[in-house]
């Protein structure tokens, strides 16, 4: 297949980000896990793996990374990008896929994403390769199974309960409809309700109702914008684990222990 061009969001939202704050950096990209910044646990995977061609990473200050002695290999690595970040990151990937230097397929995941590791992404860029685009979730048995203290935010369907991997796969230029749609629904990205109603009174209501699986759902929007929209359901349960509160970060670490341990 021809190799894909991973894009790391790195970007800050507006307002002070806690874990910053906590480890007195500037952005939460910066915020160590387990003695280095966050960041540099997803680039190492992406970088590493046979699937990815090159490495894009959307941030408003890429000095703070490059400046940094822990993050400065990132600025001199020859498959390493830095591009600029806008306010969103819908916005920001919208303003990605109008530009004639920009091939697909894209991956996109995230600066938090600390647990991202070789099998995820054989299992996400297998199971996205030839849709138009793709997203991994992960389904609520599959986490607490292993971690069941573990918190997250779940949409509810008839085949499970389901959260995001923070991974997604855009694989033609077909996708931006999905992403002018995600655009508009950025700001109410932890209110399931509103992300579904955006996708149609059909989406929301068999959500609701239970009569509606993810799979198809997805599907389903997909033909709505005619294009291939595929589910990964991930089978690693670290896969929705980012490290976006105090006690991620401490279930990330615990796991990074037992991995070296």
């Amino acid at each position: 297949m021809t190799k894909a061009a991973a894009i790391l969001l790195a970007g800050s939202r507006p307002g002070t980000d806690p874990l910053a704050k906590a480890a007195g950096v500037a952005i939460k990209p910066l915020a160590p896990v387990a003695g280095e910044p966050m960041i540099n646990y997803p680039a190492r995977a992406l970088l590493a793996h046979p699937a990815i061609g090159k490495l894009m990473i959307l941030t408003q200050t890429p000095s703070l990374l490059t400046g940094d002695p822990a993050t400065a290999w990132l600025g001199e690595h020859p498959c390493v990008i830095f591009e600029q970040s806008g306010a969103g990151i819908a916005s920001t990937l919208m303003a990605l896929l109008d530009r004639p230097d920009v091939t697909f397929p894209l991956l996109v995941t995230t600066a938090d994403h600390v647990l991202l590791g070789p099998a995820m992404l054989d299992q996400f860029v297998r199971e996205a390769e030839g849709a138009d685009m793709a997203v991994a979730m992960v389904e609520r048995a599959t986490l607490l199974a292993r971690y069941p203290d573990s918190r997250r935010t779940w949409l509810k369907f008839r085949d499970g309960w389901w959260s995001g991997a923070n991974l997604f796969w855009f694989g033609s230029v077909k996708a931006r409809p999905v992403v002018a749609l995600w655009q508009e629904v950025e700001q109410d990205r932890k209110k399931g309700w509103k992300i579904l109603s955006a996708f149609g009174p059909v989406a929301l209501l068999g959500a609701m109702l239970r009569i509606s699986t993810l799979r198809g759902g997805i599907a389903r929007v997909g033909r709505r914008f005619g294009l291939i929209a595929r589910l990964v359901a991930m089978n690693r349960a670290e896969a929705c684990i980012d490290a976006d509160k105090p006690d991620d970060v401490a279930l990330i670490e615990r796991i990074l222990g037992e991995r070296r341990g």
